[in-house]
């Protein structure tokens, strides 16, 4: 058997097994650190806590007969900073957001600012470079509701001579004034939040999510769980991460991020509370996550028109592997806004259950011809009760005003301009897809600009006993079914290798408008 350590610090380190099953190992099995067991597990990727600072250790792992041993020496750590010697009292009353600040800023390089375990209030924490901020099991950030308590980030602040502009505030891909997210990062580096604690926003119906969840709240749009804005290598790692007023973690114009190893858990009926929205980022690696919520569980973005096409800055070079995604819109979701493009993506090794979509891409006229979507995988995948699974929807109408005009939802061909949206190759292989419900996949590509090319490859999907009806995606002038087959419209380049479609009513495929069909 093998193993990799994926992530260290002073005080842990991450395994990930190799050829072990998705995300749920095989069979359980235990963990040695210098020869005496420190844990058992069935999850393929598994953190080690309570290490020492500049160690070396063995670390072996024991499954049955099988076993592998690496040696790894944890970091270099020069001082701790424990937040209730700055004051902070942790007994989920008092305000501990100064406190905390107190000791982040005070924080040296490698130094490591330590939430011991309790319940500590807080509104939004500032990061700042090079530290490590590690929460003790049983360690609570627990959010106020009370938007009074809330800084704002104004969306857009121009500069003195009016040449430039300095963006803080986002919402949904434009430059609009937010609250202060929970934990904030602006423009810093080398950053490691860690631990086997809790982030809390504490939102319900009662406060953030009060209305449809998407207008703005006292003042300005919703903060995050975790906003990172033009930040660079950042690793989030451990901690669980609930009840967000809007989305969950968003990374923004950051590059080199990595989120290992969490929890992010919403109420499923919650509104807009996306776990990971990855916005014109590069360098970004998702790994050993689960996600269970009340929106898309990871949705790739990269602006709408303005900031598109202002700065062009394409989300790139991601990763996401070995993750769990429940409820929620979409499990993995690209789009809708999209204006710079995405390319490059991997997603593999990865269950989805009892998603509305599966894989899942949306765009729509008007998006802009930078929205280039190109190189995306999709690889070694087990989906359960996913109503359907595939979804490429070039007429997505939802969110803006324009989503319903006869230009976004007209399927005849219309002159390919600056406003034009492209989708060039995606490749879905080696994907199992059971107990399905409204359609295997739904793609619908524009007339005038075809998607380029479609690799299924070792594909397999089944319905439900009972399905229930649903719309396969969310355009004009489709109505709800179940049990709609493999439907495709719109596509250059199609390949079919070794698919398989049980239980559908009708045809099992259905293909229209294809330029070329290779089997």
């Amino acid at each position: 058997m093998e193993f990799q350590i994926i992530f260290k610090t002073s005080r842990r380190c991450t395994i990930e097994l190799l050829n072990k099953g998705i995300y749920f190992t095989e069979q359980p099995y235990d963990v040695y650190v210098n020869g005496e067991k420190a844990l058992t597990s069935n999850k393929v990727v598994q953190t080690v806590n309570g290490l020492k600072p500049d160690t070396v250790y063995q670390i072996e792992v024991r499954m049955g007969e099988e076993s592998a041993v690496l040696e790894m020496k944890t970091d270099y750590e020069y001082v701790t900073l424990d937040i209730r010697r700055f004051g902070a009292v942790g007994n989920g009353k008092h305000d501990d957001t100064v406190c905390i600040q107190a000791a982040i800023n005070s924080c040296p390089e490698h130094g490591r600012v330590y939430l011991p375990e309790g319940v500590y209030k807080v509104s939004s924490l500032f990061l700042k470079s090079n530290i490590t901020i590690d929460f003790a099991e049983g360690a609570v950030l627990s959010a106020f509701t009370d938007r009074d308590k809330f800084p704002i980030l104004p969306g857009l602040i121009e500069s003195y001579d009016e040449t430039e502009e300095y963006n803080l505030g986002t919402w949904e891909g434009n430059p609009l004034e937010m609250f202060g997210s929970i934990l904030t990062g602006i423009h810093v580096s080398n950053v490691v939040i860690t631990g086997q604690g809790v982030m809390d926003g504490n939102a319900s119906f009662e406060n953030w999510w009060k209305g449809d969840g998407r207008e703005k709240t006292g003042g300005a749009y919703r903060p995050r769980m975790i906003f990172l804005n033009h930040c660079e290598n950042i690793t989030v790692q451990g901690l669980t991460v609930q009840n967000s007023p809007a989305w969950n973690l968003h990374p923004y114009f950051s590059n080199n991020t990595r989120w290992i190893d969490m929890q992010v858990i919403n109420p499923k009926v919650s509104p807009n509370t996306d776990g990971m929205d990855p916005e014109s980022v590069d360098g970004l690696e998702v790994v050993g996550v689960s996600f269970s919520l009340g929106d898309d569980c990871i949705a790739i973005k990269s602006g709408k028109f303005y900031m598109g096409n202002k700065y062009k800055v394409r989300s790139k070079n991601i990763m996401i592997r070995q993750c769990y995604m429940r409820h929620g819109h979409g499990s993995v979701t690209l789009g809708s806004e999209i204006a710079a493009g995405v390319e490059n993506m991997v997603v593999k090794d990865c269950i989805f259950e009892d998603t509305d979509r599966g894989l899942r891409i949306k765009t729509r006229r008007g998006r802009g011809n930078q929205a280039f979507i190109n190189n995306i995988l999709f690889e070694n995948i087990k989906m359960n009760g996913v109503l359907t699974p595939f979804v490429i929807n070039s007429y997505y109408w939802c969110c803006d005003p324009d989503g319903h005009s006869e230009y976004v939802r007209t399927k005849e061909p219309l002159p390919v301009d600056k406003r034009t949206p492209f989708i060039g190759s995606l490749t879905f292989r080696n994907i199992e897809a059971r107990n399905c419900h409204v359609a295997g996949s739904f793609i619908y590509g524009l007339p005038e600009a075809k998607i380029e090319d479609v690799t299924f490859e070792n594909v397999y999907v089944d319905f439900a006993e009972n399905p229930t009806p649903e719309y396969p995606a969310m355009m004009a002038d489709v109505e709800p079914c179940t049990r709609k087959g493999i439907y495709i419209n719109n596509v250059k380049n199609l390949t079919m290798r070794n698919v398989t479609v049980k239980g559908a009513e009708g045809e099992a495929m259905e293909i229209l408008n294809t330029d070329r069909i290779s089997r």
